[in-house]
């Protein structure tokens, strides 16, 4: 044949196996915003999760001691920043699926937080206590702050500072690292044993609750020396005190409208705040003591769960009127629920049934469900653009 012949055959083939790799190379790229993760606590392993698909795309072993773990998201999303219990801090790239980077850096860890800019990660330890930050490119060590004291609520707020709270001394520290040494002020009178914080979303206030009595200390950080206040100071007074079987998580309480619904401690129900004068509005009786009371984005519903034994629930409260308007039954020891962005479906996983049930947030029907070991935590690369999260 003549060569000269060939060559529109040729150049067609040649086509043809370049549509073919585009077409790979398309089905091959992935985006970052539809991506989240399922910490699997017993296992020490993380699932890669696509909330759209409703699916597992992979497990990633080797995360070490996650039996109270959290996680942050670089701002494009594509690295999760896992803290595990034993002080380790593991980076991991949602899109290649490998470990990017893992440091040990103290022996108990309680949480991080990755500051505004992105370019920090800052983690809170029990032992040997205060915070330590890193490099969130090279989790090169960039600034160390000894509190003495087991260290617990630490968050970010803007200019690229963290707050953090001490259990032993009752301290609150605003630490900022916006310049080329870094500065703290460290706030006392915050209360007896502060458990656990959270930050406003639009980073003006932290809230401390405190463990050692009834009430809560909240800080405006929008002052130029913020000072505490106390809130809700005895809630419980006159009540019979309950046996505390899990603390509550103040991080999911809600914002919904002009009212903050917040868990109280050692109660079988959930705090009504005016968001503006913090001052009590009431109360909603709930199935047991919660630990997570977690907005629907949007503010319509407040969906909380419960600590052991009555920890196979979760109930829906309207917002508007305070009442339970759906208890569901997801299964033995629910742990952690995740909204999509928009709010349309909420992700719950249930530890002891190795199972994430996904529901519509409007019937409450359950649509889809997905195996994994043991799971607890459940975050979306979403929160990579919430401040305190």
């Amino acid at each position: 044949m003549n060569p000269q012949a060939l060559l529109p055959r040729l150049a067609l083939a040649l086509a043809f196996l370049a549509a073919l790799a585009g077409a790979a190379a398309a089905d091959a790229l992935r985006s970052t915003a539809d991506l989240g993760v399922v910490i699997e606590r017993a296992s020490g392993s993380v699932l890669i999760v696509d909330r759209t698909d409703h699916a597992v795309l992979q497990r990633v072993e080797g995360f070490g001691d996650l039996s109270h773990a959290s996680v942050v998201f670089s701002g494009d999303g594509r690295f999760a920043f896992v803290f595990g219990r034993d002080g380790a801090l593991t980076k991991l790239d949602l899109l290649t699926g490998r470990i990017a980077g893992r440091i040990s850096q103290a022996g108990n860890s309680i949480g991080g937080a990755i500051s505004d800019d992105g370019r920090l990660v800052a983690v809170a330890n029990y032992e040997p206590g205060g915070v330590r930050v890193f490099s969130a490119d090279t989790l090169a060590p960039v600034a160390s702050f000894d509190t003495g004291a087991k260290t617990i609520g630490l968050v970010d707020v803007p200019g690229r500072r963290f707050v953090f709270t001490t259990w032993d001394t009752g301290e609150t520290w605003i630490a900022d690292l916006s310049g080329a040494t870094p500065r703290t002020e460290v706030i006392g009178g915050i209360g007896r044993n502060p458990y656990d914080a959270l930050v406003t979303g639009d980073g003006r206030y932290y809230i401390a609750g405190l463990f050692g009595e009834d009430g809560l200390t909240l800080l405006d950080l929008w002052d130029d020396h913020p000072r505490p206040r106390r809130i809700l100071e005895g809630y419980g007074r006159g009540e019979a005190a309950l046996p505390v079987y899990k603390m509550p998580h103040l991080e999911g309480w809600a914002l919904a409208g002009d009212r903050f619904v917040l868990p109280a401690v050692g109660h079988h129900e959930v705090l009504w705040l005016d968001a503006r004068s913090f001052e009590e509005l009431g109360r909603t009786p709930t199935h047991g003591q919660p630990v997570f009371a977690v907005a629907r984005p949007g503010g319509r519903q407040v969906w909380v769960n419960f600590a052991h034994p009555l920890n196979d629930t979760v109930q829906v409260i309207d917002t508007r009127s305070g009442e339970i308007v759906k208890t569901l039954k997801p299964g033995p020891a629910v742990l952690h629920m995740e909204f999509a962005p928009r709010g349309n479906e909420v992700w719950i996983s249930v530890r002891d049934d190795d199972r994430i049930r996904i529901y519509d947030t409007e019937t409450f029907e359950e649509i889809a469900e997905l195996p994994a070991r043991s799971p607890s935590g459940i975050f979306f690369t979403s929160r990579a653009h919430r401040i305190g999260l």
